[in-house]
């Protein structure tokens, strides 16, 4: 008995010097976290279905760019997913440092609030 009401004040004690606050900015961080990578997700799906020659700089660009907009945990998001995917395409695809590189400057590029449109193809049809 004495163990659980000891157990309880500690308890109490602990949660009166925790800092409460932080609960709400993790939760934000989460979701846009989660966000984010949905944003990745979305701009790969549009590469895939696009398919035009020379886009895929802008769409890295893009999905990292929408991906920042969220905030914090967004951006965090597309750094964790552009970095394994160059990570992997660079070991696994044969695609070359010269092309990871260019990979990274986009991915960057969106990240930090550029204008995805600066990497757009000339002909890519408006829908992307």
């Amino acid at each position: 008995m004495r163990l659980c009401v000891c157990l309880v004040l500690l308890s109490f004690t602990l949660g009166a010097s925790a800092d409460w606050s932080a609960i709400p900015r993790a939760g934000r961080f989460a979701l846009d976290a989660a966000g984010g990578a949905w944003d990745m997700f979305k701009a790969y799906r549009d590469m895939r279905e696009a398919n035009y020659k020379d886009a895929d700089k802008y769409f890295h660009a893009r999905g990292n760019y929408d991906a920042a907009q969220r905030g914090p945990g967004g951006a965090w998001a597309a750094r964790v997913i552009s970095d394994a995917r160059e990570n992997w395409q660079s070991d696994v695809s044969g695609r070359g440092a010269e092309d990871t590189r260019a990979d990274q400057e986009a991915n960057a590029w969106g990240r930090n609030g550029g204008d995805p449109n600066r990497y757009r193809p000339q002909g890519l049809p408006s829908k992307y």
